[in-house]
């Protein structure tokens, strides 16, 4: 198992249990080092916890549904010790069926932190929180102020439906880093590097209902379609404004 980045206790009314908190994700991307100029040896940056065995107090349990995702910012997995099982397995199967996160603080890395605990998998998940002043703001930010149609968000649904699929973060890659590596083992072994295409500039869209059908026949060739054509048509037809005949 990887070197725990904190161990203590953590509270909870009278009750403590001893805990330890590993990373639970981490960049794995390309990245280039600093070297030593006379011996051309990597300068490291260590971090390091002059003070163990702190306090995860729990302040306060809030609904999970109330905390908006853009307050978290690392994530630890919080592993019981031997002595602290049960209660922790108490803690994490009581906050799963109440749907309930906790608020709590610790000191790590020679700071204070107010972090969520969250259960997942039958454990606790620690993630640690961004503060209200350093979470930003956008002016304009919401839903645009527009009128939308009843067939336009028909298709939409339609739409999404045609690209659903089941949660597996696996099959997501960084294409970029897969490339940058390509590009380094190309030149390392004396080969060229080809310049590639650059996209093509899309244009803003004119008719949001030809876009909607254009797109649903696109996925109906990748995926399980969400309507037939014959409805697509429907819907588009009652959508698009009708001609007058002559002499009408």
């Amino acid at each position: 198992m990887a070197a725990s980045t904190w161990s203590g206790y953590l509270t909870f009314g009278l009750i403590s249990m001893p805990v330890r908190l590993f990373s639970g994700a981490r960049s794995s991307g390309i990245s280039f080092n600093m070297l030593h100029r006379p011996d051309k040896s990597r300068l490291k940056q260590q971090y390091y916890c002059p003070v163990d065995n702190r306090v995860v107090e729990i302040l306060e349990f809030v609904k999970a549904t109330d905390v908006d995702p853009v307050y978290f910012e690392s994530s630890y997995y919080m592993v019981p010790e031997e002595a602290g099982r049960r209660p922790y397995a108490l803690l994490s199967k009581a906050l799963e069926e109440s749907d309930y996160v906790a608020i709590a603080k610790i000191t790590m890395h020679n700071r204070e932190y107010t972090v969520f605990l969250r259960p997942t998998s039958g454990g606790m998940m620690l993630h640690t929180m961004y503060y209200q002043d350093e979470v930003k703001k956008v002016e304009g930010f919401g839903a645009p102020d527009v009128e939308l149609k009843d067939s336009e968000l028909k298709v939409a649904h339609q739409l999404i439906e045609a690209l659903a699929g089941k949660w597996e973060p696996e099959k997501y890659k960084d294409s970029f880093q897969e490339n940058l590596k390509q590009m380094i083992e190309t030149k390392l072994a004396g080969g060229e590097v080809v310049e590639v295409e650059q996209p093509k500039k899309l244009a803003p869209v004119i008719d949001l209902m030809a876009a909607l059908k254009a797109s649903l026949e696109q996925m109906e060739g990748r995926k399980k379609p969400a309507a037939s054509a014959d409805t697509v048509v429907e819907i588009a037809a009652s959508a698009a404004p009708r001609k007058k005949s002559k002499g009408k």
